[in-house]
C-alpha cells in the first residue's frame, strides 16, 4: 500500500505507521511563514543572550521572555498576552539600543511573531520601523 500525502502546511500532522493515542489533544502555532511560535521565542531569546545589553535592562528582558515562552507554550495562547509581552521586550531593547545596532537575529523573530500576532502586531512593527 503507498499513501501520498501533499502539502503538511498550518498545523499539527502526524504520519503514523501503525496505532496512535493522543490524550490531552496536540496543537500546532505557527507564522505565516510556517515558522512555529515557540521557535521564533527561543530565536529571539538566542539573539537577546548575544545583544550586549547594560546590566540594568538584561533581567527585565529575560523575565519577559520567559513570560512570553510561557505564554506560547499554552495550547492556546492569549496573543493580547504575547503582544503586551513582546511591546516591553521591543521597548526594553529600543530604549538600550540594542535595536539600533542588531543584526537580523534580533529584528527578525520579533517581525515574525509581530506578523503572527496580525493586528495585534501592528504597533510593535512600526516601533521596530517595519
Amino acid at each position: 500500500m503507498v499513501f501520498n500525502i501533499g502539502s503538511q502546511q498550518g498545523g499539527v500532522v502526524n504520519n503514523v505507521a501503525g496505532n496512535q493515542t493522543v490524550h490531552g489533544g496536540q496543537s500546532g502555532h505557527l507564522t505565516a511563514d510556517g515558522r512555529d511560535v515557540r521557535d521564533l521565542v527561543g530565536e529571539l531569546r538566542t539573539a537577546v543572550e548575544q545583544a550586549p545589553l547594560p546590566p540594568a535592562v538584561a533581567p527585565g528582558v529575560h523575565s519577559e521572555l520567559d513570560a512570553l515562552d510561557t505564554e506560547v507554550a499554552r495550547p492556546e495562547p492569549d496573543r493580547e498576552e504575547v503582544a503586551s509581552r513582546l511591546t516591553r521586550v521591543t521597548r526594553m531593547l529600543t530604549s538600550a539600543g540594542a535595536l539600533v545596532t542588531a543584526s537580523a537575529g534580533l529584528i527578525g523573530p520579533i517581525t515574525a511573531l509581530a506578523g503572527w500576532l496580525g493586528a495585534l502586531g501592528r504597533p510593535i512593527l512600526q516601533a521596530i520601523g517595519g
